[in-house]
């Protein structure tokens, strides 16, 4: 089965790298008195951890033989729970002796204190003392439902501030990829849940944060998300399913509601037929689903990868988890003020090639659909010749090789009339791979002149 690179990245490439920057050609040293940072880490960027026995379930090389990352599936998204819970961030990776170290967080943290002149204070032990020149990670379960994560960090910090002994205390946030969408989330509406019916942004969590930094955040979705939907993601980095390697198949992914509130927002789902006509297609639509034959129950291994109890919940499930998608999208897509309480920054890239669409084409000898992710050349029903250079315009875009430069700038919902739905304090887009968004020099100068003017200026 091919899995996807692209999406892989998105989970476990947060390599971040923070220098100390010059100004005017001199060294300048932390300031003390610094606004505190919360850490907030993307898809599977967060250890699992069994909380009876201990044991770390992700991230490891093989999978536990008594736990499972996939979790229960039922119509009712908020019981579908199993004995895992989050623990830390992760920190570093090493898959094999013949793989290299990854490093994920090791690198931040470590700048953040030898050179951001911060330490790492803890939720449950921080002091008075913790109130300044400190940061926070923010591990949480990556598999539930980005509105529940969202409102779980607003309580964390409420129940901070008690501890720090101030109510008016706000925060910096560094958030990469989803954990965008979950701090976009808890600034718009706090600990508010999902409405039915037209969403009215209260910026009820406005008084939390003062500046929050979005780090290749797909915020009008990405087509990986549906790719891992039909084909699985690979965690060795290159895209190679290897079998002592804990990757995750199309049925673990089905299982995940975070997964499906990454899909493409309205007007985002580029979709062509085999003669390359644009297709109107809504990808929220479950008889999509069924008729394009992307439906997990499609797979011929369906039955030999679900219980039957399993089985006959996966339908119910799968509207129930399309459908919390879909108003999760529209609450972050609500058109808000022009003047917002909080500082919104994106940081990406736009020179990467980058999934944009998907072709799909009608295999009649099989009679089924296949759904074309990659821009290889094909003959069409008609005895066309369609090429790989007229497929790549139409299947790649520019962006940082996972999330195209017009997802994280919005560009699709504002062209569309969505101009207030998410006022940008300032846009910085470079040269980079996502997995190196914030070891870039430029992109790194950047980020520590919008954290601490003051230092900058001095």
């Amino acid at each position: 089965m091919h899995v996807s690179k692209g999406f892989a990245i998105i989970g476990l490439a947060f390599v971040f790298a923070f220098s100390c920057f010059a100004v005017t050609g001199q060294s300048v040293g932390p300031q003390k008195g610094k606004t505190p940072i919360i850490i907030i880490p993307g898809l599977t960027g967060s250890e699992l951890v069994n909380r009876s026995t201990g044991e770390t379930v992700w991230f490891k090389l093989r999978r536990s033989s008594d736990d499972d990352v996939r979790l229960p599936i039922s119509s009712n998204l908020a019981a579908n729970r199993d004995k895992l819970v989050a623990g830390d961030i992760i920190r570093s990776i090493s898959f094999a002796k013949f793989l290299p170290e990854t490093e994920i967080y090791e690198k931040l943290i470590g700048a953040l204190e030898k050179t951001g002149g911060y330490r790492e204070a803890k939720w449950a032990t921080a002091t008075r003392a913790d109130a300044t020149d400190t940061f926070y990670v923010f591990p949480y379960d990556w598999r539930r439902d980005n509105v529940e994560n969202a409102r779980l960090l607003i309580r964390r910090i409420d129940a901070l501030k008690r501890r720090l002994g101030k109510p008016n205390q706000k925060f910096n946030v560094i958030a990469h990829s989803m954990g965008g969408l979950i701090s976009r989330y808890a600034a718009m509406y706090g600990n508010a849940d999902l409405r039915a019916g037209a969403p009215a942004p209260t910026w009820a969590g406005a008084k939390y944060f003062d500046k929050v930094f979005l780090l290749g955040t797909p915020n009008e979705g990405s087509l990986l998300s549906f790719e891992a939907l039909q084909k699985g993601v690979s965690y060795t980095g290159s895209g190679i399913k290897l079998p002592f390697v804990q990757n995750l198949d199309r049925f673990d992914v089905f299982t995940i509601p975070s997964v499906f509130q990454l899909l493409p927002h309205e007007g985002s789902f580029n979709v062509y037929d085999e003669d390359l006509n644009p297709l109107k297609i809504d990808i929220y639509d479950p008889a999509a689903w069924d008729e394009y034959d992307w439906s997990v129950w499609d797979d011929d291994d369906f039955k030999k990868k679900f219980s039957a109890a399993e089985q006959r919940n996966a339908r119910a499930y799968f509207i129930a988890a399309l459908g919390r998608a879909k108003l999760f999208q529209a609450a972050l897509d609500a058109n808000t003020r022009e003047n917002v309480p909080v500082s919104f920054y994106l940081m990406g890239a736009d020179c990467k090639d980058t999934q944009n669409g998907v072709v799909v084409r009608r295999n009649e000898k099989k009679d089924r659909w296949i759904t074309q992710f990659n821009a290889d050349s094909y003959t069409a029903a008609s005895g066309k010749k369609v090429s790989s250079e007229m497929l790549k315009p139409l299947i790649y875009t520019v962006g940082d090789s996972v999330v195209p430069k017009r997802s994280l700038g919005m560009e699709t919902l504002r062209a569309i009339g969505r101009g207030n739905i998410l006022p940008v304090a300032s846009e910085l887009v470079q040269c980079e791979s996502h997995s190196r968004l914030v070891t870039n020099p430029e992109i790194q100068d950047k980020l520590f002149l919008l954290l601490n003017p003051v230092t900058a200026a001095r």
